[in-house]
């Protein structure tokens, strides 16, 4: 099998005085990723990101300083003289290497950022460092991974309700803790490898943050006597044997173990109403129902939302992580482990591998968790983030309305963004009506097969009458009974109020 070279690049090391002044540095010459999108342009700037650096490369020609920035650190040229203070330093530390035609990026450093919810104009101006993403590099047991799809991924989901201390648990280059810091007074982030520590603490140094403490350890151990209002974590995710191929993707632990294992011991490390959000995979075992093997993992007392994002079969999950390592899927040595992952796989009677968000949350003593898993397919318009607070939210509303008397005494608006979609299917005597579905058009857009009586019901929802007697009108409409239409719908009801779809009067989505 292909064995992970032993990291054969030194950790960073510049000092905060240094990472001041080259930050300083990048701002006087525009490069940030507003300046870099302006300079390239939307075309040069999307070919940038396909892989594709040739566009880019000749949008800065003319460009002076800051076109020599990107191509020293996003295009992967050599430059005789960029615009950076105290080259020697910078070589000395890690993140320049000298060649005989001048410097060129040792190490990955890009402008990264946030919306300012302060500032609908503005940003966080952020600088993310980690490990160059070539196939070489990658292939290091303690590459640390930039900003990746996962990272971008679970920052965008995370809740931001402003709280005292956050723990970012598995750091790795500190993505998520520049995004903790922008709602949480202190930041604790941990990881097991000191090359990623390094990397994070020059990230939140080149970032202005400083409201981060780092520590090093595995998993929760360097926190075990405390306690956060809120936990992210990025953790390595991937099911295969146990082995730690990858120090940033692999736990250690056979199959989902380690994920099912971490989400025991979150609660322990959480103040009463803390949250939890990481991403996690999880295996679909022959025989098994996947929702209740993961439902099973949730310690008692806890809310929880499960978001199963995607599903891939065995052979796409390995060939996946295969790429993602740099390795020549063709090779002999990458073909036995391919054959080695796919035999456990197999031996393990796993179907597919799925993959998504969790949302964990404490629950006073008392009152009755409410546990969810769900599959959420497709391209997301919007990011999470709103969504997983409201999530919380309608949870508390359902929670304080659980017995059929509080939730028909209601009064629910419809989400301004619902609409009802009708189709129909074609037969032998043209198109007929199949039915209906009410979709919600931002968010997830979640979609809701309804029958007539649900329509009307969902359209009576202004805030105006509470619920109970809007099925009194329409058992009136529809000529039914009105304990049966109750009956019928109310579980609907917390399915719609649960995704959004209604809304608690005096509410907005």
């Amino acid at each position: 099998m292909n064995a992970a070279r032993s990291s054969p690049t030194p950790s960073p090391a510049l000092s905060d005085d240094l990472c001041a002044r080259l930050q300083d540095g990048l701002l006087e010459q525009g490069f940030t990723t507003t300046g870099v999108r302006d300079l390239l342009g939307a075309g040069a700037h999307a070919a940038l990101t396909r892989g594709e650096p040739e566009a880019a490369a000749r949008a800065t020609r003319e460009a002076g300083g800051l076109g020599s920035l990107v191509r020293l650190f996003l295009l992967g040229d050599t430059e005789p003289a960029p615009p950076l203070p105290e080259i020697d330093a910078l070589v000395a530390g890690g993140l320049l290497a000298r060649t005989p035609d001048g410097v060129r990026a040792a190490m990955d450093l890009r402008p990264y950022g946030e919306d300012d919810p302060d500032d609908p104009a503005g940003e966080a101006l952020w600088y993310v460092l980690s490990d160059l993403d070539t196939p070489a590099a990658r292939q290091d047991r303690d590459h640390v991974t930039g900003v990746g799809g996962a990272s971008l991924t679970l920052a965008s989901s995370l809740v931001r309700t402003p709280v005292r201390d956050t723990l970012d648990l598995g750091t790795g280059c500190g993505v998520q803790a520049l995004h903790a810091s922008r709602f949480s007074g202190r930041v604790t982030a941990t990881d097991v490898a000191p090359r990623a520590l390094a990397t994070a603490r020059a990230t939140l140094a080149l970032s202005g943050v400083h409201t981060v403490d780092l520590v090093e350890g595995p998993w929760l151990a360097p926190v075990a006597d405390r306690r956060f209002d809120a936990i992210v974590s990025n953790p390595p995710f991937v099911p295969g044997p146990a082995r730690v191929e990858y120090v940033y993707r692999d736990s250690g632990q056979a199959g989902d173990a380690a994920l099912a294992g971490l989400l025991h011991d979150l609660p322990a490390r959480l103040r009463p109403g803390g949250r939890a959000q990481l991403l996690g995979s999880w295996l679909h075992v022959r025989g098994e129902d996947w929702p209740d093997r993961v439902r099973a993992w949730i310690p008692e007392g806890c809310d929880a939302w499960i978001v199963q994002r995607e599903v891939t079969d065995p052979a796409l999950h390995v060939g996946t992580w295969q790429r993602d390592a740099g390795l020549d899927l063709s090779a002999p040595a990458t073909r036995a482990q391919a054959a080695a992952w796919l035999d456990w796989l197999e031996d393990e009677r796993v179907e597919a591998v799925g993959f998504g968000f969790l949302l964990l949350r404490t629950v006073p003593d008392g009152r009755a968790p409410e546990i969810v898993v769900e599959d959420l397919p497709g391209e997301l318009a919007d990011p999470l983030n709103a969504e997983m607070a409201g999530w919380l939210d309608r949870v508390d509303w359902l929670r304080d309305h659980a017995t059929d008397e509080a939730l028909l005494g209601a009064r629910l608006t419809l989400s301004p963004n619902a609409t009802l979609e009708r189709y129909a299917v074609a037969g032998d005597e043209g198109w007929s009506d199949a039915g209906a579905a009410v979709v919600l058009a931002d968010g997830p857009q979640w979609r809701h097969e309804v029958d007539e009586p649900a329509a009307a019901l969902l359209a009576g929802c202004s805030g105006a009458l509470p619920l109970e007697e809007l099925f009194a009108l329409l058992s009136y409409a529809h000529d039914r009974p009105v304990d049966a239409l109750v009956q019928a719908a109310l579980p609907a009801v917390r399915e719609f109020v649960r995704h959004g779809v209604l809304l608690p009067a005096g509410t907005a989505r």
